[in-house]
């Protein structure tokens, strides 16, 4: 369904069990970061009003996910540790060209977005199914099907907004980059390295 063209490695899961307090952090600056895309989009895309209605109630859905995983942190006596960098991001983030028309500027973060939420909605059903804390399972358990919601309204809105065949050929490029990425990653405890 995600159309990833890369899986997470298994062993990534043993890697995450080893330090839950890290992946925990990671986890909740990502939502923190959803939080802000969303937030950027309303800011520099106001004429779109559909999806500025859809980015409103997407804020809420993600700082609401930030604050359950902070509340999970508090609840094992541990505190919010400081940001991380993103390597996943920032190695996604050159595939497109800076610049280019309003309209393309868009669908390309739609597509962006999609993206890293695809790769977390596929990540959160590994640590569903592999974690040894069930209770930490069933909780990415329920966090992955608003990934897969994400995924599929910012790749609905790249169509909408873009050229279906271009939006559909950059999608099939990205993917096949982002799979390039991850063959480096998965060897930390962070949501998408």
């Amino acid at each position: 369904m995600l159309g990833l063209k890369l899986p997470t490695d298994p062993r990534w899961v043993n890697i995450v069990e080893k330090n839950i307090e890290e992946i925990l952090t990671d986890h909740a600056f990502c939502e923190q970061k959803a939080t802000s895309t969303a937030i950027s989009l309303i800011v520099s895309f106001p004429e779109y009003t559909d999806l500025v209605q859809e980015m409103v109630a997407l804020v809420k859905e993600e700082i609401s996910h930030f604050k359950l995983v902070h509340d999970r942190i508090i609840a094992n006596g541990w505190t919010l540790g400081r940001d991380r960098r993103d390597d996943y991001v920032i190695k996604l983030i050159k595939f497109f060209p800076k610049g280019g028309s309003r309209s393309n500027q868009l669908v390309n973060r739609l597509l962006y977005a999609a993206l890293i939420e695809a790769r977390s909605c596929e990540r959160f059903r590994l640590l569903s199914e592999e974690l040894e804390d069930k209770e930490l399972a069933e909780f990415y358990r329920k966090l992955m099907v608003s990934e897969a919601n994400h995924y599929t309204m910012f790749l609905g809105f790249a169509r909408q907004y873009g050229n279906r065949e271009e939006v559909d050929k950059k999608w099939q490029a990205l993917l096949n980059f982002e799979a390039e990425i991850m063959k480096a990653l998965s060897k930390s405890e962070t949501i998408h390295g």
